[in-house]
């Protein structure tokens, strides 16, 4: 039973004793726990654990004084000059609160608890048994303190958290904030656009960032804001915290903050440098601008006629250039000297660097002179300007071109230029296979035949072989037919060196000599000489039946044609349909010095070919004779011969009554 006291003059002062609790953990219990704590007594533990840390504290046990409002005993907890709890009496009532289950947490790493008791425990209360323990902060979840947040990247960790930033961003020397490098940006293009870094995210804090925008001397920079305008400021005072600020030249502009894009700027410099500080907070957006150089502009250019400019545009400023050229078939000239292009450019003071050059119409010249051609112009006042053209044609019916295309035309590079063979001229080769004169209608066999006019057989030749490597030394001859300047066609068998074994090997080409022009073999001054460089004999030539009996000669030097000297026509390829031998009957042209004695005529097995020229014809004679058929042909050698065969390489020519066919020489 608490008795009325009637309030004294004199004042009890009570002392507080003072504990100190720094362990991560512990307990705090009342005097004299868990017996009855006594009277008037204050005491006060302050707890404290290591930054980093919070503190949890709650009760086992609790057991004071009931009072309205805690008025006599009680218990506070207190942090950081708040408090964060108050408890007294035993059971939870309308003006008394016990911690019952509750657990207290300190904002921070300290905390103190008092208990207090007045100058009665008439019922013993028994008071009451405390623990805490330190708990670690997570910082990073805690947002409240605005100057403990991270600006991008928070790490907890036991007893404290660092920050960290994006890629591209620095921390700060406040650990707290990222920063960018910002000022080494130079623009030297005469347009682009630059801004704050992320916009329209919230651009970086603590930072400083200058950008140079530079041209070339000539221009002038024009700068154009975005609409999107958002830097932090303030209220009453201009720009204190973030703001822009730009110099042109000896002028500065700015700063500039809030939310009111300063728009257009016009300088009269080619040089600007646009700065932008941040400081340590805000999560405003940014800005943008968008920059042109501009420089004084050209007049429209002239155009001279038949010339092309590049570009085209409507109007032309300070550095833009124009490329002239021609058109097809025109060549530029400029002071005289002619050029693939030329280049004027529009200068700081609104002019061309120089005057349009002109075009002057592709003159190719003369055509080059073809030996032994003519040329013809295509037009009556024989120009040879781009477009025109002309005609090589060879003089006389001994000679004709070697392409099919004749024409050639003025083309654009000023070179004279055929469709087919392109700036490579023709060329007038002797026509194969013609006499310079005509044969007579009638014609007689060799043998008794009829002697030649010289040029008649221009491709004619004499072989005349002396084979220095038998002993005695053996000579004789043979005809052949040019082909070209530097090959004869003769027969395997007058090649061949002679052996007493059936080897096959031609005589050594310094041991032959060729006769070209030659009419009479008794004067061989009168006619052309030349050596054989190689020879080479069929290589399935069968010397038993004259089969493949072909071989083919290769001169030293090259033949010069006349009227005397000129090729025979080579038959084309064959093809498979086409008869493999001529048509008999068909009537064909035999040549040659022959045997003149008609007894000499291939009667038996094929004669010796060793000859004495005393028994052939000094002169070239010549010979009509018809082609036999194939079955007569074998017919009339099987029936002399047994050892000679006809093959399909083979055809005959000549007269049933015999003696009448070509000998040896032809």
């Amino acid at each position: 039973m608490r008795l009325t006291v009637f309030p004294l003059l004199m004042a009890l002062v009570v002392d507080v004793q003072l504990l100190s609790l720094s362990d991560m953990y512990g307990s705090l219990q009342s005097p004299n726990f868990p017996e009855p704590y006594p009277r008037e007594t204050e005491l006060r533990w302050n707890v404290s654990v290591p930054k980093g840390f919070q503190i949890k504290l709650y009760f086992s046990h609790f057991d004071l004084e009931p009072s309205y409002l805690c008025e006599y005993d009680f218990v506070k907890v207190e942090a950081e000059g708040e408090v964060l709890a108050l408890f007294c009496g035993k059971e939870e009532t309308d003006s008394e609160v016990v911690p019952a289950q509750q657990v207290i947490t300190s904002p921070r790493n300290s905390l103190s608890v008092l208990f207090s008791s007045d100058f009665s425990n008439e019922e013993r209360y028994s008071g009451f048994m405390a623990h805490y323990s330190a708990v670690d902060v997570d910082e990073c979840s805690d947002r409240t303190d605005e100057d403990l947040l991270c600006d991008h990247f928070c790490h907890n960790y036991i007893g404290g958290y660092y920050c960290s930033c994006r890629y591209g961003y620095l921390l700060h020397t406040d650990n707290r904030t990222c920063r960018v490098e910002c000022s080494d940006s130079v623009f030297r293009e005469r347009s682009g656009v630059l801004g704050s870094v992320d916009f329209p995210a919230p651009y970086p804090k603590s930072s400083d960032c200058s950008y140079r925008i530079e041209v070339e001397p000539g221009f002038k920079l024009r700068l154009e804001f975005d609409p999107t305008f958002d830097v932090e400021d303030h209220p009453d005072v201009s720009c204190p915290y973030d703001y822009v600020k730009i110099t042109a030249g000896s002028s500065e502009l700015g700063p500039f903050c809030g939310d009111r894009s300063p728009g257009v700027i016009e300088t009269d410099s080619n040089v600007v440098t646009v700065f932008f500080h941040s400081d340590n907070s805000g999560e405003n957006v940014g800005w943008r601008v968008t920059y042109t150089a501009t420089g004084s502009q050209c007049p429209l250019p002239e155009i001279p006629p038949n010339a092309l400019i590049n570009p085209v545009q409507s109007e032309y400023s300070f550095k833009d250039h124009i490329l002239f050229t021609c058109e097809s078939g025109y060549r530029l000239l400029k002071d005289g000297e002619e050029l693939d292009h030329y280049q004027v450019d529009c200068q700081s003071d609104g002019s061309w660097s120089s005057s349009p050059p002109h075009c002057q119409m592709v003159d190719c010249g003369s055509p080059k002179v073809v030996e032994m051609a003519d040329v013809v112009f295509g037009n009556h006042d024989n120009s040879t300007l781009f477009g025109s053209t002309v005609h090589y044609i060879c003089r006389g019916d001994t000679f004709h071109l070697n392409t099919s295309n004749s024409s050639y035309s003025c083309h654009q590079n000023g070179e004279w230029i055929n469709s087919e063979a392109g700036p490579k001229l023709p060329s007038c080769l002797p026509a194969c296979g013609r006499p310079s004169r005509s044969l007579p209608t009638q014609v007689k066999r060799i043998v008794g035949g009829r002697t030649a006019e010289p040029g008649l057989f221009p491709w004619h030749v004499l072989l005349s072989v002396e084979d220095l490597s038998r002993v005695p030394e053996d000579r004789w001859f043979g005809s052949g037919a040019l082909l070209s300047e530097s090959w004869v066609l003769t027969a395997a068998h007058v090649m061949r060196s002679q052996r007493r074994d059936t080897s096959v090997v031609p005589v050594a080409p310094e041991h032959v000599k060729v006769f070209l022009g030659l009419h009479d073999a008794r004067d061989k001054r009168l006619a052309t000489s030349h050596s054989v460089e190689e020879i080479f004999l069929h290589p399935d030539f069968q010397p038993n039946n004259y089969n493949n009996d072909i071989a083919l000669l290769r001169l030293r030097q090259r033949v010069e044609f006349n009227e005397i000297i000129r090729p025979v026509c080579v038959p084309p390829p064959h093809i498979k349909d086409d008869p493999s031998t001529p048509v008999p009957n068909s009537l064909g042209v035999v040549a040659g010095w022959g045997i003149s004695n008609p007894n000499a005529s291939s009667s038996s097995d094929p004669p010796s070919l060793t000859s004495d020229l005393g028994v052939t014809s000094d002169l070239l004679q010549y010979v009509k004779l018809p082609v036999v058929s194939q079955d007569e042909c074998r017919a009339s050698y099987t029936s002399r011969s047994v050892s000679y065969n006809i093959t399909d390489n083979m055809f005959c020519a000549g007269f049933f009554e015999g003696g009448r066919d070509t000998c040896l020489g032809d």
